[in-house]
């Protein structure tokens, strides 16, 4: 299990093409002793949903559950959602900067070349999602 992400969660509701489960996302520092007197400490809740049609009839709303993603996988979606927009605002700022000397037309230009980006994202959201594979076992 070491090439595995987990998380111990809660079904928040099944239907027929998956599962919700609501997990608590906490930061590195979030279980120190001292973490209540310090403001770096966070923690987030987040529904995650896993689809599969094998789901609906293991699972009720409010189980006790693990979910579970390779590392390979979670690589794949932080390059989707910080490194490649990342890398196009980087690469589109510099280009503008060397092409015109004007750093405020490359800023501008920089975000205005992400929209086209996450459009795309939202367009291939479920051929994304095809490939974003969880793995929900009761704990």
């Amino acid at each position: 299990m070491a090439e595995k992400i987990r998380h111990t969660g809660i079904v928040d509701s099944v239907d027929s093409e998956g599962v919700r489960v609501r997990i608590l996302q906490t930061s590195a520092c979030a279980s120190c002793k001292v973490s209540g007197y310090c403001n770096a400490s966070e923690s987030k809740e987040k529904v995650i949903e896993v689809a599969g049609k094998g789901y609906a009839g293991n699972f009720a709303t409010g189980d006790s559950v693990v979910v579970t993603v390779s590392r390979t996988v979670a690589g794949r979606a932080l390059a989707l959602g910080f490194g490649l927009p990342f890398a196009i605002l980087v690469v589109v700022l510099a280009v503008v900067v060397l092409l015109t000397s004007d750093e405020v037309l490359g800023a501008v230009t920089a975000i205005v070349a992400l929209v086209p980006y996450y459009f795309a994202l939202y367009f291939l959201r479920d051929k994304i999602r095809g490939k974003m594979e969880f793995e929900v076992v009761k704990s």
